[in-house]
């Protein structure tokens, strides 16, 4: 019996000894995990912390490019002191812009139908005022410093029989003639105009002076030289007082052979008929209202050549040079029957007639 109280005894020492051992090692080992999550929470809120201050010191640099100066005179930048010395040389920029920027035409056809081009800049410009344009009824003079002007009238075999003597004591001094034309049809037939022998010698006997005009269908430049040479035929080296004048029209109610005729071509067909004009001894002038100005005709590429302007507006809506003007096509004329053309020269004081 004592025996197995001894064993006894000694068995629940070993025991407490062993569950004093492990609770040692629990209390380490929960201690050792318990220290390792704190080390980890702190790393990572430590690399947080470092990531946010990064980006925070970034954008901060990003806010600072965007709305700080340069200083003055750091190298590679202008500074303040150079972007006030470069203001005038902006300045003399933009108006140099400003000044290329296109000036704009607006018009309108004779029929009322509004139009709007851009000017060219290398066609010479008339410097006729409105203020010097004056009218009297259907009378217009034109008065300026440095010209003067007179009245004048053109005519066809439309007009039929003219009074010449009638026309001259109404106060008109010239007169332009038509003096032939082509047929616009297929064919394109040249014919002179069967009042131009007669309105010639009453015009001149009258003390008219007197020039002529070609009503134009040409399709290319050998055509123009061919109406041309018809004109000068029929001239037979007769004295002028006025230009022989180029006249191409377009046919508004009928189909013509010009119809298809580009701007380019209407143009070369101008000045291979008035140079071979000039060549037989008469002075050329070309036939155009706004709208041929505008779109048919290459002014740049007829230089030189006098223009013969058709408007019926109260002024001449056109910026470009001419030295005839023709007003109005409903004249009533003392001597012609029913409506007639009105023209007006304007003269250099310093040219004479």
């Amino acid at each position: 019996m004592r025996n197995r109280l001894i064993s006894f005894c000694a068995f629940l020492f070993v025991w407490s000894m062993l569950l004093a051992s492990c609770g040692a090692e629990k209390a380490e080992s929960g201690a050792a995990l318990e220290s390792g999550i704190t080390i980890e929470q702190e790393q990572t809120e430590k690399e947080s912390a470092g990531a946010g201050e990064e980006s925070g010191a970034d954008e901060g640099q990003a806010r600072a490019g965007e709305h700080e100066l340069p200083a003055a005179g750091e190298a590679g930048t202008p500074g303040l002191q150079g972007t006030q010395d470069d203001l005038p040389e902006a300045q003399e920029e933009t108006e140099q812009l400003e000044a290329a920027e296109p000036e704009i035409l607006h018009f309108v056809d004779v029929f009322g139908e509004e139009y709007q081009v851009e000017i060219d800049p290398g066609v010479e410009k008339h410097r006729y005022i409105a203020e010097g344009f004056v009218r009297e009824g259907e009378r217009l003079k034109y008065l300026d410093e440095g010209h003067t002007s007179r009245l004048g009238i053109d005519v066809s075999h439309h007009q039929g029989n003219i009074d010449w003597d009638a026309v001259a004591v109404g106060g008109y001094e010239f007169a332009i003639l038509r003096i032939g034309y082509r047929g616009y049809g297929e064919e394109g037939i040249l014919k002179a105009d069967s009042k131009f022998e007669e309105y010639y010698s009453e015009a001149k006997r009258v003390g008219l002076d007197v020039g002529v005009y070609f009503f134009a269908q040409a399709v290319n430049e050998e055509e123009a030289g061919e109406e041309a040479d018809f004109v000068l035929d029929i001239l037979g080296g007769r004295q002028l007082d006025l230009p022989v004048t180029y006249d191409p029209e377009s046919i508004l109610d009928d189909e013509a052979r010009t119809d298809n005729v580009t701007g380019e071509q209407f143009t070369k067909n101008s000045a291979a008929f008035c140079k071979r004009i000039s060549e037989g001894g008469y002075k050329p002038m070309i036939y155009a209202n706004m709208l041929w100005e505008a779109y048919n005709l290459e002014l740049k590429q007829l230089k030189g050549i006098p223009l013969w302007y058709a408007d019926y507006e109260a002024l001449p809506q056109t910026p470009y040079n001419f030295e005839f003007w023709q007003y109005s096509n409903e004249g009533s004329v003392n001597g012609v029957e029913g409506v007639c053309d009105l023209d007006i020269q304007i003269i250099k004081l310093n040219d004479g007639n």
